[in-house]
């Protein structure tokens, strides 16, 4: 299990996004984003580089 911390999630919308990008890329991937506490994590086989890539093309900045 992989923890980010994600900064800008404001709201469901935010949460669909990350999430259906990281699934686009792991559709196995199992993710939970909690944008109250600015975290997501995601299991499945996607590298550290590949998730922080995606979510920060989503336009949200990884801490």
């Amino acid at each position: 299990m992989q923890t980010f911390n994600v900064q800008g999630m404001t709201c469901a919308h935010c949460e669909r996004a990350v999430t259906n990008a990281i699934l686009a890329l792991d559709a196995q991937a199992r993710v939970r984003v909690d944008r109250q506490a600015s975290v997501v994590e995601v299991d499945g086989d996607l590298s550290e580089a590949a998730i922080r890539e995606v979510i920060e093309q989503e336009g949200y900045q990884v801490g």
